[in-house]
């Protein structure tokens, strides 16, 4: 079994019964990874990104714990510890370890992107988020325009949300 596989069967033991924040991570991480395809990401830098995909949100939970709250900033605050617990556990390379808890820790940080793997990272969250929260077209537009930058990622908003260029 991959190493990405036995992330993926972690997380949805991290997660269990907890179905909504289960679909939320598959689907950032499809897009991940179907975006980092697109813009030619491969080796550690597609793997370092899809672990991030997966476990991107893993904050939530001692958040909520801890806070009674999971905004952005306690996620990125809360969520370091636990992902690189359960990366290092898995074995996962240590410059893999390293730069998700990076990337965990600031996924919600849009005006520091320093990598392809970042700004895919924020690209796939937003492609779920927007539709998960059921945003106004005004917020949509905003995003298209602020956030994505990669072509590939702009290709995968255009059409899920009909926006014509």
């Amino acid at each position: 079994m991959t190493k990405l596989n036995q992330l993926f069967l972690e997380m949805l033991h991290y997660y269990r019964g907890d179905a909504k924040r289960i679909q939320h991570f598959t689907k950032v991480h499809s897009y991940a990874r179907l975006i980092g395809e697109l813009e030619g990401l491969a080796g550690q830098e597609l793997l370092t990104l899809e672990a991030a995909a997966y476990v991107h949100d893993i904050g939530i939970r001692p958040a909520e714990e801890k806070y009674g709250s999971c905004g952005g900033r306690l996620q990125e605050q809360e969520g370091v510890k636990p992902a690189e617990e359960m990366l290092q556990g898995l074995g996962f390379p240590e410059a893999v370890v390293s730069r998700v808890c990076y990337l965990v820790g600031h996924h919600h940080t849009y005006d520091a992107i320093d990598g392809p793997d970042y700004r895919i990272l924020v690209e796939a969250d937003f492609l779920v988020n927007l539709y998960e929260d059921e945003v106004t077209e005004q917020a949509v537009d905003r995003a298209y325009r602020n956030i994505f930058r990669t072509e590939s990622g702009k290709r995968v908003f255009r059409e899920m949300f009909g926006i014509e260029e």
